[in-house]
């Protein structure tokens, strides 16, 4: 079996080296992979950018590739699954249509409200005033968290501890272009209190399997301070959750949403990355992913047998 793996990180790399674990497989293929990544037995470069995508069709033809694994979201965003699919190759990783519950938070958080999923309060702005009218009436006491609609390499998301920092983030989204294209709309929701975990879970469109859950560390510095990144590194498994915790997510938050996105005639298949806040009042979703986490594969896949 031959199987093609998408980008050029750490997720990739360890991608790479699990797939490669297989006995069914004979090369893993790297779109481009990474130095690390290329030194495992299985792995070859394909030659092919991860953003190439006729590139990375032509490749899978004439490569003979019977398994494509997409790990960046922009490539779900671009619709890669769909053309590599729509051309006869087994493809694993969500549908573009799917894949927006990554790539529009706003969208994401309109399935939430509809499939019932528990998350926080939230509005959704376009433009500067009504944002700026709504965030008058201080309606969350505990602080905001502004967000980018679209995908912002994991540095879309603010924190605010106040109305005044809240505004001020507004006025840098919506006026100043702060975050580009993907800041042109944003998510204003309540800012929630509690420990982080994500969850991840293997989906074929109506059924699921829990993969495991990680922390991760976001901040730039030490203690949980400066800005928000892409993720300073993770640990798994995360022995600290609550008793309980996998069957309330199952049922409360992936069975649901899976339920809701088939009904729509987007079936969601693929990893369903799920960023949860254990609250005083139960777990509450924060976003989802359409993918493998980055840095958090690299903590999961030596678990998974």
């Amino acid at each position: 079996m031959k199987v093609l793996v998408v980008g050029g990180g750490g997720r990739e790399h360890a991608l790479a080296w699990k797939i490669g674990l297989s006995p069914r497989v004979q090369e893993v293929f790297l779109a481009p992979g990474n130095a690390g990544a290329l030194l495992e037995a299985k792995s070859r470069a394909a030659g092919v950018a991860a953003n190439d995508y006729p590139g990375i069709l032509r490749f899978c033809r004439e490569r003979g590739v019977d398994l494509a694994v997409i790990g960046p979201d922009q490539a779900l965003a671009d619709g890669l699954v769909d053309l590599l699919i729509e051309a006869g190759v087994a493809t694993f990783g969500p549908r573009k249509d799917a894949a927006r519950l990554e790539y529009s938070k706003a969208f994401a958080k309109e399935m939430m409200a509809i499939a019932g999923v528990p998350t926080a309060r939230f509005e959704v702005f376009s433009d500067l005033a009504p944002a700026l009218s709504f965030l008058a009436q201080d309606p969350w006491k505990d602080g905001y968290v502004v967000k980018a609609d679209g995908l912002a390499l994991g540095k879309g998301v603010v924190v605010c501890s106040s109305r005044s920092e809240a505004e001020r983030e507004l006025r840098d989204f919506l006026q100043e272009g702060k975050m580009g294209e993907a800041g042109k709309r944003v998510v204003l929701e309540e800012r929630l209190a509690g420990p982080e975990v994500s969850a991840f879970h293997f989906c074929d469109g109506e059924e699921f399997r829990l993969l495991g859950f990680s922390c991760d560390y976001k901040r730039l510095l030490d203690g949980g301070h400066g800005p928000n990144t892409g993720g300073m590194g993770t640990y798994s498994p995360a022995d600290w959750v609550p008793p309980g915790l996998k069957k309330t997510v199952d049922e409360e938050v992936v069975r649901p949403l899976l339920r809701e996105m088939k009904r729509r005639g987007t079936p969601y298949s693929g990893v369903l990355f799920t960023g949860l806040m254990v609250t005083g009042d139960g777990p509450k979703v924060l976003e989802f992913n359409a993918r493998f986490g980055d840095p958090e594969t690299q903590s999961l896949l030596p678990m998974m047998k």
